[in-house]
């Protein structure tokens, strides 16, 4: 009998695994990372550490490369009391950089070497870009607010201290009208970073948020 990839690491794909079967064979079944000593170049990883994190990529996602959905299905794991497919579509896109739908292990490893290891002006650009949801290069209240509320509806109705319903928007009131500093109704990349270097409850915030990243 033929057997079929019905999983991506514990998690189920499709209920059509024929389906899936035959788009694995035509795509990105013999999908390969660029060479590893380039990664290594581009990244705060080594060598070593690269080939466990492509062991585990690998593992979750068998044809080297993952869609939205199996990225929300992953992530839904770490955040069980809570609704994290939001959150996670905005993070996807963040880690899509070509915007092409996939995430391969370059785009992958490339945002984590920043997360985990970058400076703290690269972590605020990346964040920087997660906010910016349309990719034009400013951030506007609506956008802070669609983060911010992903952001507390992962974290679930298990928070504590329970969490009032407003608690979103006027999280993003305070942050936005000290971020907003000539008043224009958006947030720059130089005004986001200056904010955040200057505030400390911002910076705090930041660090607790990017604990979900």
């Amino acid at each position: 009998m033929k057997s079929h990839p019905e999983h991506v690491g514990n998690l189920p794909i499709s209920p059509y695994p024929d389906k899936i079967e035959d788009e694995l064979e035509m795509t990105t079944v013999c999908y390969r990372p660029e060479g590893l000593e380039q990664l290594e170049a581009q990244t705060n990883f080594t060598k070593k550490e690269l080939q466990v994190l492509y062991r585990g990529f690998k593992n979750e996602c068998p044809s080297g490369a993952v869609n939205e959905e199996t990225f929300k299905q992953i992530y839904a794991q770490f955040f069980p009391h809570g609704d994290a497919s939001m959150y996670a579509h905005y993070l996807f896109n963040a880690f899509d950089t070509a915007q092409n739908g996939s995430v391969k292990f370059e785009d992958f490893v490339m945002a984590l070497s920043i997360l985990l290891r970058g400076t703290v002006h690269e972590k605020l650009r990346w964040t920087f870009n997660l906010y910016d949801i349309n990719k034009d290069g400013y951030i506007n209240k609506e956008e802070m607010m669609d983060i911010v509320k992903a952001i507390y509806d992962m974290m679930g109705k298990y928070t504590y201290p329970v969490l009032k319903e407003d608690a979103p928007r006027q999280h993003v009131e305070v942050f936005f009208q000290k971020m907003d500093k000539n008043k224009d109704g958006i947030v720059t990349l130089d005004e986001f970073i200056e904010s955040c270097q200057e505030d400390d409850n911002i910076m705090r915030s930041l660090q607790l948020f990017e604990n979900v990243m």
